[in-house]
């Protein structure tokens, strides 16, 4: 994989982290970008990745990072992690700011990301193949629940952008992959989703068993992307197995019923 390279955003933290340190184990160039420069440059000195700090929510950075990546390199790969919820408002109390930033980072942000970096992934895919595009979205696109109207509504738009992709590139060797995890315990996610309320983020955890980490999320993309270039998987729905579905949650010690 020496000779691949891939775009990872939301590189300083969580699952964008996780992502760059695996690709990295498995040979990939990455260059990993965030908003926060510091966090960067700390995962570049610890995995060899290279850094880039852009504003996805910023229409003229983005050009900027376009206009970087072009001049330094081919992309085979954009895995679009970057994005976030804020608020567990009722529709009828939302906050139309929280509602702005979350479909600014998680669809328009998206959508600047592809149309940017196409050019790019088709002169890969041209030289070399194929090229990917994975983008990380959640169960919330698929299942609503009260309090995540905003998340819901900006993730089944991720969603559905993914989708339409697919086949707007339908003919192309350019594979569209979506990664929908359910509940994974990160530093950071909940923690921004509820204002900094560290009590309130930890309690969404508590008492579940082994719900998934940002490292096995970042194990299933770089599956998805070094799976033969033929085979695309077109949707990844993953969740720990105490979580069976969006709303059915198990707390305390998973074990086996009596067989007795």
């Amino acid at each position: 994989m020496a000779n691949r390279r891939a775009v990872v955003t939301g590189a300083s933290s969580g699952i964008g982290a996780a992502t760059v340190r695996a690709l990295r184990s498995s040979g990939w160039d990455v260059i990993g970008v965030a908003r926060r420069e510091d966090r960067l440059s700390a995962l570049a000195a610890e995995t060899g990745a290279s850094a880039i700090a852009c504003d996805l929510t910023n229409p003229e950075a983005v050009d900027a990072l376009i206009a970087e990546l072009e001049k330094s390199g081919p992309v085979h790969a954009l895995v679009q992690v970057a994005g976030g919820a804020r608020g567990t408002d009722r529709v009828e109390d939302a906050s139309i700011d929280d509602w702005q930033w979350m479909f600014d980072a998680n669809v328009l942000a998206t959508q600047r990301l592809v149309a940017g970096l196409l050019p790019s992934l088709r002169r890969a895919a041209a030289a070399d193949g194929h090229a990917d595009t994975l983008f990380v979205t959640s169960t919330a696109a698929q299942t609503a629940y009260a309090g995540g109207a905003g998340y819901n509504a900006a993730k089944a738009a991720e969603a559905m952008l993914v989708r339409v992709l697919r086949q707007e590139l339908n003919g192309e060797p350019i594979r569209v992959v979506e990664v929908a995890p359910g509940m994974v315990h990160t530093e950071e996610f909940t923690l921004n989703r509820l204002g900094g309320d560290a009590v309130a983020a930890e309690a969404v955890y508590s008492g579940v068993e082994a719900p998934l980490l940002a490292d096995d999320v970042a194990d299933v993309i770089r599956y998805a992307l070094e799976s033969p270039g033929h085979v695309n998987l077109d949707l990844i729905t993953m969740r720990p197995v105490a979580q069976s579905a969006q709303h059915l949650l198990a707390r305390g010690p998973l074990r086996v019923r009596s067989i007795d």
